[in-house]
């Protein structure tokens, strides 16, 4: 007669535990979500180099589209120079300094992919170099409130033996970095970015 009603305190203390972890857990799952930092417009300086960066980042990935490992290689190294000058410093209504910070953080990580690009020889070498630049780049963008041009990311579920991919593109139309002509068209958009409309 013990047993039973050992075995049924033991499962009732363990049932409460679960319950009581299972609801601390839900509470701070429905706390309130972090909210982006607020931020004004940027000067023309931080806009011009930013533009510059992203004009690389394009030139590599139609270079990757066309399947050029010398002109991915030659658009690496303009990126490389246009993310270590990217004028961090010159974003506004940055009162705590994170978003500087983040921004120059992440423009280090977009050189260092870079940079490893150009090391590789063999285009889906390069290629997968380029997945962690982009993902970089859309971290970037939206950390700074890029406000040019309507800027489209988009993906690719095929990539890396179905792994799948991102990029980000100035153009609705999908070109395939990680297939180039293989499979140009292959890919959908996930999502954009327009900060110019407020």
């Amino acid at each position: 007669m013990k047993k039973p009603l050992l075995l049924v305190v033991v499962l009732a203390i363990i049932g409460a535990a679960a319950y009581f972890l299972f609801f601390k857990k839900e509470k701070k799952e429905e706390g309130p979500k972090d909210q982006p930092l607020s931020i004004g417009e940027n000067t023309n300086s931080f806009n011009e180099s930013f533009n510059q960066l992203l004009t690389a980042y394009f030139d590599v990935k139609d270079a990757l589209v066309a399947s050029d490992t010398v002109k991915a290689n030659a658009a690496a190294a303009k990126l490389v120079m246009a993310a270590d000058s990217l004028k961090t410093d010159e974003i506004q209504g940055d009162s705590t300094g994170g978003i500087k910070a983040t921004a120059k953080d992440l423009a280090g990580t977009m050189s260092g992919w870079a940079r490893g690009l150009m090391g590789e020889n063999d285009i889906e070498s390069k290629r997968k170099e380029f997945e962690s630049m982009s993902d970089a780049l859309w971290s970037l963008m939206r950390t700074v409130r890029y406000s040019g041009a309507k800027i489209y990311y988009q993906y690719c579920p095929m990539a890396f033996d179905n792994k799948g991919a991102y990029w980000v593109s100035k153009d609705r139309a999908i070109r395939n970095p990680y297939f180039g002509d293989k499979m140009l068209e292959c890919g959908s958009l996930e999502d954009s970015l327009d900060y110019s409309k407020k």
